[in-house]
């Protein structure tokens, strides 16, 4: 499993670990003030050693590089503000499906609804249930009613 922080952060953290070892520190002490497990500060001494410092650089992170660039990242979030209708739909409701025909129509790539609930959360995004309320709802008079009405109604039943 991946720790986390960015690859800088990281690798900031490796050379602060090399810094404590030539300082004559412990690897068990150097992996207790860094916060790693003493065979990490271990792994990363013999890479040291090995290639010098460009063995514990940061690296690219693998995998498949992500199909929307990052200009096209924030098009989507632009359309996603202008809202569902702006883009053709007929409610005011996004979702997966819908983005991801936003997606393939905008940018020609075709994603899975569900890989699209990955996409929106990276972009800060987080799922959100409308609230089932008639607009007409009169919060006073139902406070009103719970109050007021609900007890006599409530001690009739269990007489």
């Amino acid at each position: 499993m991946r720790p986390r922080g960015s690859a800088t952060e990281l690798e900031r953290r490796r050379l602060r670990a090399m810094d404590l070892l030539r300082e004559g520190q412990p690897p068990v002490e150097v992996a207790r003030v860094v916060g790693v497990d003493r065979r990490s500060v271990r792994r990363w001494k013999a890479a040291f050693q090995r290639e010098g410092a460009e063995g514990i650089r940061a690296k690219p992170v693998p995998g498949r590089p992500p199909r929307l660039s990052r200009e096209a990242r924030e098009e989507l979030v632009d359309a996603l503000m202008k809202g569902p209708i702006a883009s053709g739909f007929p409610t005011e409701l996004w979702t997966c499906p819908r983005v991801a025909r936003l997606i393939e129509e905008r940018f020609g790539i075709r994603y899975h609804p569900d890989h699209v609930c990955r996409i929106l959360h990276s972009l800060g995004w987080s799922p959100q249930k409308p609230q089932r309320r008639a607009q007409e709802r009169d919060e006073a008079a139902i406070r009103r009613w719970v109050q007021k009405e609900w007890p006599e109604v409530k001690k009739t039943q269990t007489e």
